[in-house]
């Protein structure tokens, strides 16, 4: 039996997730493994390492989203597993925007990026 959860996200860009991921303090893989409970792995597209003996991955959907595999309840072992998803997907969200931002065409764009 897995404990691996799959939950869909919003996250497009697999080099913005590694930059988000990487900004935050992760080490960042590629096709490689999630560590999960007893030992028990599943591959992904992109693995943030954590500290402990879980992992967090992306998998590449055939719509170019990605889903989010974690074992959630040994992340929350030593992780507020809720503080870490928002933290990476508000740091995405705010790295995509920027980079959109720095797009041909909207260099004169005044953006402000507010945090809550």
């Amino acid at each position: 039996m897995s404990h691996f959860s799959t939950l869909r996200t919003k996250i497009t860009d697999a080099q913005i997730l590694q930059n988000s991921l990487r900004d935050l303090g992760y080490s960042v893989k590629l096709g490689a493994d999630v560590r999960g409970y007893n030992g028990q792995r599943v591959r992904a597209d992109i693995v943030a390492q954590l500290e402990g003996d879980y992992d967090l991955g992306w998998s590449k959907n055939p719509d170019g989203s990605f889903d989010l595999i974690a074992d959630l309840w040994g992340v929350a072992k030593k992780h507020n597993q809720t503080e870490l998803i928002n933290s990476i997907n508000q740091k995405y969200a705010v790295n995509k925007t920027l980079a959109e931002v720095k797009r041909p065409g909207l260099n004169n764009a005044n953006v402000k990026v507010v945090m809550h």
